[in-house]
C-alpha cells in the first residue's frame, strides 16, 4: 500500500536567486532521507515560488522495509582464541551490528571460514517517522544567506509562514519556529487567498484556482508563449537571455507579458548601456528589430493577471525613464573626462595592498604586453597599438557609467577610447583585452587586443602567485582559474607563436624588476606550471578520452596548440581499434626496455643482427620528417611517420635479443631502443594508453 506524500514550506519572498539551488536541495535531501530510511517510493516532484517550495512525492509506502541481512566478520581463525572464546575481534564485531554473538554464524568463503551476524529488523509504520524526518530536513537546509526571526534560534533563507505536511489525506504533525503544519495553503498575494489542500494530488489544481502557477515548467512556458506571442505580433526581436528569464520565472507566480516603450532619443546613447539598463536594473528583456537594432521599447513580466496592463506600463515607463535618463547623463558627463586625467585617477585606486594600484597594474601590463609583442614580432603598427592599448586599457574604471554599471568596464572604454580620437585598433583593444570573460565567450579579433589581454591576467595571476594567493577548493576569489583558462584559449584561437613558458618568464621578469616577488621566481614558475596544466587538463576532457589526454599532456603542454593537436590525433588514432592497438605494444615494448639504457649513443658498427640493422635504419629513415612534421604542427603525419616503424619493431624483437651477455652488444641495442623512445616520447606517453 502507498500514499502520496505533499510537503509545503511558505516564505516570505525569497530572493529569485537563491531558488533554484533550494529547491533542487529540498528534492535531493527529500530524496535521499526516504531512501536511508528505507521508504519505498515512485517520482519526487518539486514545485517553487517566490514565496514556496515544495516537494510531491508519488507512492510513499505505507511502511518501513523490513531488514534481513547477513553481515561478513572476522575470519574464524581471528575470531576465536586459542580456548575457543569469542576474540576481541569477534566482540567488536558484535558491538558494531548491534547482535549478541551468541547469533554468530560460520559460512565459507573461498576456502575460509567466517562468522557472519544476521541483522533484523521490522520496518515501522511510515506515519510515526515523517514528523522527526521532515523536521531533519528542514533543519539541513543550507543557503547562501539565513535569517533568524522573532526570538527563534532557527534559521532559514527566509521566515517560513506556513507549512503544509500530508501523507495521503493525513496531516503530519510538526512545528517549527512557531509555526503548526496544517494542509492549508496561501494563494497569490493579492488575487487569491488561503486554501485547503485535501490531498497531495490536489495541490497544483488548487493553488492554480488562487492564481499561482506552481509548476516550474509550465510558468516558464506561459512566459516564453506570451513573448513569442507578442513578437509575433509586432513583428520584434525580444532578445531574452536565460539567465535573466530564470530570474524573472522565481518572482512571479502568475505571469503575464507586458511591454512598454521610451523615449527615442535615448537610442543616441550606446546600445549596450540601454540594455544593461534595462537588464540589470529593472529586469526587463530589450526589443530589437530584425536587423538586430535596438528599439524603443522593452518587455517585461508581471506578477498578476491582464487587468490594468496600460496602467501597468506606464508605471514601468516611468521608471525606466528616470533609470535611462540617469545613464545619458552619466554617459555625456563621461565624455568631459581626457583620458589622462581619467589615468591620474587609477593611481588612488588600489588594486591589492600587496601588488599596488591599478595606475601600478596598469604599468606592469605595459611592459610584458610590449615584451610579449616582440617575443611574437608583430608589425610595428600593431607594436605601437599594443602600448598604447595597454596604457589606456583601464581609464574607463573611473567613469560614471562603469561606477554605475561595472559589467560596462571596456565596453565604455572602447567608445570613449574612439570618441577621444584613439586608433581603431587601439580602441578595440580596449574592449577585447577582458575576453573571453567567461567559458565560451569568444576571444579577441586583434592581435593588439589578445596581447593586452594576455599581459592583463598573466600579471594578475602572477602577482596573485608571487604574493601567495593560489586557488585551493573552490575559493578563487580574483577568478584565477577563469583568466588563466582565457590565456589557454587566446593562445590556441589566436595561433600565436608563444609558449605557456614565454609568457611566465615575461611576467616574472617584469614583477621580479620591479621588486614585487615576495617568493622565488623558481618556485612560482613551477607552481604556474602545474596551474596551467590543470587548465589544459580541462580543455583536452572536453573532447579526449582520459588515458589519450594523460598521454599527451605527459609528452608537454607548454606549446598548446601542440598538445591540442597531438591529442586530437591520438584520439583519431585509438579510436582504429587493433591496428593501432599494436603499434602501441610495440611502442611500450621499446619504452620498457629503453629505461635500462645506460648511455645515449648509438654505434651503428656494433651492430651484429639484421633486425637492429633494419630497426636503425628505418627509425633514421622518418625521423627528420617525423621531427619536422613535430615542429610544424602537423601531428596527424608525425604520428603516421612513428606508427610506420612497427613491423621493424616488432620485426626487431622477434630476432635480436636484446639483452645479449655482451656488455658492448646489449648496451648499443639499448641505446637504439633509448633514442627511439625520447622522440616518441616529444609525441606522448604511450603506456598511459588503456584498451
Amino acid at each position: 500500500m502507498s500514499k502520496d506524500m505533499l510537503f509545503e514550506i511558505g516564505l516570505e519572498e525569497v530572493p529569485a536567486r537563491f531558488i533554484p539551488a533550494a529547491i533542487q536541495q529540498l528534492k535531493e535531501r527529500m530524496t535521499a532521507w526516504l531512501d536511508s530510511s528505507r521508504i519505498a517510493h515512485g517520482d519526487v516532484e518539486a514545485y517553487a515560488t517566490p514565496r514556496r517550495l515544495a516537494v510531491l512525492v508519488k507512492e510513499v509506502a505505507e511502511k518501513q522495509e523490513d531488514i534481513n541481512e547477513e553481515v561478513k566478520g572476522p575470519s574464524r581463525k581471528i575470531a576465536l582464541d586459542e580456548a575457543g572464546n569469542w576474540s576481541k575481534a569477534a566482540l567488536g564485531f558484535a558491538r558494531s551490528q548491534g547482535v549478541d554473538p551468541e547469533q554468530f554464524t560460520f559460512k565459507e568463503l573461498g576456502g575460509v571460514e567466517y562468522i557472519y551476524a544476521t541483522k533484523s529488523s521490522i520496518g515501522v509504520p511510515t506515519a510515526e517517522v515523517l514528523s522527526e524526518g521532515l523536521l531533519h530536513i528542514l533543519h539541513a537546509m543550507t543557503f547562501p544567506k539565513f535569517m533568524r526571526w522573532a526570538s527563534y534560534d532557527f534559521k532559514f533563507v527566509r521566515p517560513i509562514r506556513w507549512l503544509i505536511a500530508l501523507f495521503g489525506n493525513d496531516i503530519v504533525n510538526l512545528e517549527i519556529a512557531g509555526v503548526q503544519s496544517g494542509n492549508v495553503t496561501r494563494g497569490h498575494r493579492f488575487l487569491g487567498q488561503d486554501t485547503v489542500v485535501e490531498s497531495p494530488a490536489d495541490y497544483v489544481e488548487a493553488l492554480r484556482k488562487q492564481h499561482v502557477i506552481v509548476d516550474i515548467a509550465e510558468r516558464q512556458s506561459i512566459i516564453v508563449k506570451q513573448i513569442e506571442a507578442l513578437a509575433a505580433e509586432k513583428d520584434w526581436t525580444i532578445a531574452v537571455k536565460d539567465d535573466l528569464l530564470e530570474e524573472v520565472l522565481y518572482l512571479v507566480e502568475t505571469p503575464t507579458v507586458l511591454f512598454g516603450g521610451f523615449d527615442p532619443s535615448f537610442l543616441n546613447i550606446p546600445k549596450d548601456v540601454l540594455i544593461t539598463s534595462m537588464r540589470e536594473h529593472q529586469r526587463y528583456f530589450p526589443v530589437l528589430d530584425r536587423a538586430g537594432e535596438l528599439l524603443p521599447y522593452f518587455v517585461t513580466v508581471r506578477n498578476g493577471g491582464s487587468q490594468s496592463l496600460d496602467v501597468i506600463s506606464k508605471g514601468n515607463e516611468k521608471v525606466l525613464r528616470a533609470r535611462l535618463s540617469d545613464a545619458k547623463f552619466f554617459y555625456e558627463e563621461d565624455q568631459r573626462l581626457e583620458i589622462k586625467d581619467a589615468l591620474s585617477k587609477l593611481e588612488s585606486i588600489v588594486f591589492h595592498e600587496e601588488l599596488g594600484t591599478v595606475g601600478d597594474k596598469v604599468r606592469r601590463i605595459r611592459r610584458i604586453a610590449d615584451a610579449l609583442a616582440e617575443k611574437l614580432r608583430v608589425s610595428p603598427d600593431t607594436q605601437e597599438s599594443v602600448s598604447r592599448a595597454a596604457d589606456i586599457c583601464k581609464f574607463d574604471l573611473v567613469t560614471q557609467m562603469v561606477y554605475e554599471f561595472p559589467e560596462l568596464q571596456g565596453v565604455m572604454g572602447e567608445d570613449y577610447a574612439r570618441k577621444a580620437g584613439e586608433k581603431e585598433e587601439v580602441a578595440r583593444a580596449v574592449f577585447e583585452h577582458y575576453q573571453p570573460r567567461f567559458a565560451g565567450e569568444r576571444v579577441p579579433s586583434t592581435n593588439a587586443g589578445a596581447i593586452v589581454s594576455i599581459a592583463d591576467k598573466i600579471d594578475t595571476i602572477t602577482g596573485c602567485f608571487s604574493i601567495g594567493i593560489i586557488p585551493t577548493g573552490s575559493q578563487d576569489p580574483y577568478a584565477l582559474r577563469r583568466q588563466a583558462a582565457g590565456i589557454v584559449q587566446i593562445l590556441l584561437d589566436r595561433n600565436l607563436s608563444a609558449t605557456l613558458s614565454d609568457v611566465f618568464n615575461i611576467a616574472l621578469d617584469v614583477h621580479d624588476n620591479l621588486g614585487n616577488m615576495k617568493r622565488s621566481a623558481d618556485e612560482i614558475r613551477k607552481e604556474l606550471h602545474e596551474f596551467f596544466g590543470l587548465r589544459v587538463k580541462k580543455l583536452l576532457s572536453e573532447t579526449l578520452r582520459y588515458d589519450v589526454v594523460d598521454a599527451v599532456l605527459a609528452a608537454g603542454f607548454d606549446d598548446v596548440a601542440s598538445v591540442v593537436d597531438r591529442g586530437a590525433a591520438l584520439m583519431s588514432a585509438v579510436q582504429t581499434g587493433d591496428t593501432f592497438k599494436a603499434t602501441v605494444e610495440s611502442f611500450n615494448r621499446v619504452g620498457n626496455l629503453a629505461a635500462k639504457a645506460v648511455h645515449a649513443s648509438v654505434n651503428t658498427g656494433e651492430f651484429t643482427e639484421q633486425g637492429e640493422k633494419a630497426l636503425y635504419e628505418t627509425w633514421y629513415g622518418v625521423y627528420e620528417s617525423y621531427h619536422t612534421a613535430l615542429q610544424e604542427g602537423d601531428a596527424t603525419r608525425a604520428l603516421a611517420l612513428a606508427s610506420s616503424i612497427t613491423p621493424s619493431v616488432t620485426a626487431f624483437f622477434d630476432s635480436v635479443m636484446v639483452m645479449a651477455e655482451d656488455d658492448a652488444i646489449r648496451n648499443n641495442r639499448l641505446a637504439l631502443l633509448a633514442a627511439i623512445d625520447r622522440e616518441l616520447k616529444r609525441f606522448a606517453d604511450f603506456s598511459k594508453l588503456v584498451g
